[in-house]
């Protein structure tokens, strides 16, 4: 089990408060769980009474229960839950566009998602050796599929959700790291946009 760390201490802290304002939840969809750790904290916030971690694969003693899945289609109904998120995950897709469009349709209210962001040659290599130090000793491949700059964002919007909250840089590395990398790290809640019944 992976001890706390600063670096998910941080994302959490500005996390829970926009959570907490946008919630309660019924159901909560965490999207590439790996450990269980943030699911664990949505969890215990009380934000939720029911909370669901999916991931492709399992990691031992985990912090909370994670099903397994295809990593093709989200095992879910269309709109079955109030929340949908992931931290860290949607660049290990190896076809982002697709899982952001699966998240879009499980979410009946918001989806949030934590990820990354590049705009030069030095950025994308530092995202790379961030990615390879925090994943291979998991197992966990790493495919590099970032998005530059917000060339996700079109995909969402296709998707009926609009942003809402924006935190860009997120600071989640201090010192010399932090002035390197946070410019890379955003979080992001988008809500769905009003369906016809």
């Amino acid at each position: 089990m992976e001890p706390v760390n600063p670096y998910r201490s941080r994302i959490w802290s500005e996390m829970s408060p926009i959570l907490s304002a946008a919630g309660p939840f019924a159901r909560v969809l965490d999207v590439g769980a790996g450990d269980g750790w943030f699911a664990m904290s949505v969890s215990r916030s009380g934000v939720t009474s029911e909370l669901v971690a999916i991931d492709v694969m399992a990691r031992p003693q985990a912090h909370y229960p994670v099903q397994i899945y295809d990593a093709r289609r989200l095992p879910f109904q269309d709109h079955a839950f109030d929340l949908v998120y992931a931290v860290d995950v949607v660049h290990h897709a190896q076809d982002p566009a697709t899982l952001l469009a699966e998240m879009a349709r499980c979410t009946g209210r918001y989806l949030l998602l934590k990820d990354h962001t590049w705009e030069n040659s030095l950025d994308w290599l530092c995202l790379v050796i961030m990615d390879e130090v925090g994943n291979r000793r998991f197992g966990v491949p790493s495919v590099y599929k970032y998005q530059r700059r917000w060339e996700w964002d079109p995909i969402l919007k296709a998707a009926e959700v609009e942003r809402v909250r924006h935190l860009h840089p997120l600071i989640c590395h201090t010192g010399f790291v932090g002035k390197l990398t946070n410019k890379l790290q955003f979080l992001s809640l988008w809500q769905v946009r009003k369906r016809m019944s």
